[in-house]
C-alpha cells in the first residue's frame, strides 16, 4: 500500500505543527519552505487540513497555522483515510474495464488488506510520531535558502 503525495504531505504538515510551541503560528510558506515542497501544493493540503478541523488556518496579521485539539488526538489512521479519501486500491472501472470484474475476488480482498493497514495506523497518535529523535529533527527544521539573508539585505540596501 502506498499513500498518496498529497497524504504524506497532509501528515508532515500536522507533525511539524505538533512541535510548535503555544501560541506560535507558523505561515504556509514558512511550513512549505522548512518541508521542502511547492508552496501551491502545501496550500491546497493545508485548506483539506483545515476543512477537517485538524489545523486551525488564519489570514492575516496575527494569522498562521496552528494544530487544534483534534489534530493532537486524531489517529494516524483517521487522518489518513480522510486525506486519501474512498479511492480504490486498484482501477476496475476505468475506461479500459477490467473483465474480472463482476466476478473478481481480488478487489474485496485487496479493500481489506487496505482497511487492515489503516487500521495499524489507527493505533497511533501525531505525538507518537513526534517524539525523539524525530521532535528534534522538526524543531531545527531550516528555512530553505529563498528564505536566508541575501547579501542585499546584510549590507542594508
Amino acid at each position: 500500500m502506498q499513500l498518496t503525495r498529497f497524504t504524506d504531505l497532509g501528515l508532515r504538515i500536522v507533525m511539524r505543527l505538533a512541535v510548535e510551541q503555544p501560541g506560535d503560528r507558523p505561515g504556509s510558506k514558512d511550513i512549505a519552505e522548512q518541508l521542502a515542497i511547492s508552496y501551491t501544493h502545501a496550500a491546497k493540503v493545508i485548506a483539506r487540513l483545515s476543512e477537517l478541523g485538524i489545523v486551525d488556518a488564519r489570514r492575516g496579521r496575527g494569522g498562521g497555522l496552528a494544530i487544534t485539539e483534534l489534530g493532537r488526538t486524531a489517529s494516524i489512521g483517521w487522518l489518513a483515510r480522510r486525506l486519501e479519501g474512498e479511492s480504490e486500491v486498484i482501477e476496475c472501472d476505468g475506461s479500459n474495464p477490467c473483465p474480472l470484474r463482476t466476478s473478481c475476488l481480488l478487489r474485496p480482498a485487496l479493500r481489506r488488506a487496505r482497511e487492515a493497514f489503516f487500521a495499524s495506523l489507527d493505533e497511533l497518535l501525531i505525538e507518537d510520531v513526534t517524539s525523539q529523535p524525530t521532535r528534534g529533527v522538526l524543531l531545527t527544521l531550516p528555512a530553505m535558502p529563498s528564505r536566508l539573508p541575501t547579501v542585499k539585505t546584510m549590507i542594508g540596501e
